[in-house]
């Protein structure tokens, strides 16, 4: 009788721990697995971008995602027709002055980024 409630315990454990890695799996559906630039078809431009966005976005922004960290989600950042948060138009002009000038908690990058930089990272951004 212990032997069988033994099995009978170790076999609804595993399949608990099924369950339970099913459903951290299907959580992250959102989130696609960082592809390289190759996979991507970057061109030059695209990928000095993608290098920016690494070191200065990245942190609050999900590049490849609605649901954002800090800061919005900005898969299709350029798709639509207006900003999700401003109500700015998506065009490279506004965000652009988003970008240099800052808004509301994001810090303005101007004095640290040129404008080869922002253009770069633009480039990428419409990749998104």
């Amino acid at each position: 009788m212990a032997q069988i409630l033994k099995n009978s315990f170790a076999g609804v454990f595993f399949g608990a721990l099924l369950v339970l890695l099913a459903l951290v799996m299907v959580s992250g559906c959102d989130v696609e697995r960082r592809k390289s630039d190759a996979e991507l078809g970057l061109n030059a431009q695209q990928s000095a971008g993608r290098k920016i966005y690494d070191s200065y976005c990245d942190r609050c922004h999900e590049p490849y995602s609605k649901r954002g960290k800090k800061g919005p989600g900005l898969k299709g950042i350029f798709q639509n027709k207006y900003l999700s948060l401003s109500g700015l138009p998506a065009n490279d002009d506004r965000v652009s002055d988003i970008i240099r000038l800052g808004r509301n908690e994001m810090p303005a990058y101007s004095q640290t980024l040129s404008q080869q930089d922002i253009r770069d990272l633009l480039a990428y951004m419409h990749t998104l």
